[in-house]
């Protein structure tokens, strides 16, 4: 019996001293996938304001797309018109834009250079559309007698001056001056 016993108490402490090397080998193989920290990111904090009076922009779409790869990011901005962006790498090169209702779209190219950058949008309201039955400032006005649509002469003369013509060719080819009075 007391061989019984010690032959048990030997084979317990024998697969526990297997068991207990076991992982201390596994530890020192180089199997499996290492370790590699991502690149360190920018905060960047974006304020959308009214170009009229500074004041914030809320729920305005605040769009990221990194230059050259797929996808992007939207955010929207807060009750203060800010919203933060924090996981795009240092020196990333990205495309701003903001979207509101109501207001002009924006875009602009950054590099995120810095690890800390805030920007400032100012967005303006949109413009009155542009109408060809308004007259404008600069614009010639047009007689009553002129068909409206009929072309321009400006587009008449912008049509001949696009043909290429050599000198030698034009030269010998003397057409008549059409606004010039003609011997008959």
């Amino acid at each position: 019996m007391l061989f019984r016993r010690l032959s048990r108490f030997l084979t317990l402490v024998l697969v526990l001293g297997i068991a207990a090397g076991l992982p201390g080998s596994a530890q020192t193989s180089h199997r499996g996938r290492k370790y590699k920290s991502p690149p360190p990111t920018s905060h960047v904090a974006i304020t959308i304001l009214r170009a009229d009076d500074d004041k914030p922009i809320e729920n305005a779409a605040v769009v990221f797309t990194m230059v050259g790869d797929k996808g992007n990011m939207e955010l929207k901005t807060n009750e203060d018109g800010k919203t933060v962006l924090d996981v795009l790498p240092i020196g990333s090169k990205v495309v701003l834009q903001v979207l509101a209702k109501g207001y002009q779209t924006y875009g602009q190219d950054y590099t995120l250079d810095k690890a800390e950058m805030a920007l400032e949008v100012k967005l303006n309201r949109p413009g009155k559309q542009y109408s060809i039955y308004e007259k404008h400032p600069g614009q010639a006005a047009k007689t009553d007698g002129e068909a409206k649509d009929k072309p321009s002469d400006s587009n008449k003369d912008s049509k001949d001056s696009t043909k290429d013509e050599s000198p030698s060719q034009s030269e010998n080819q003397a057409k008549p001056d059409s606004n010039q009075p003609q011997p008959q």
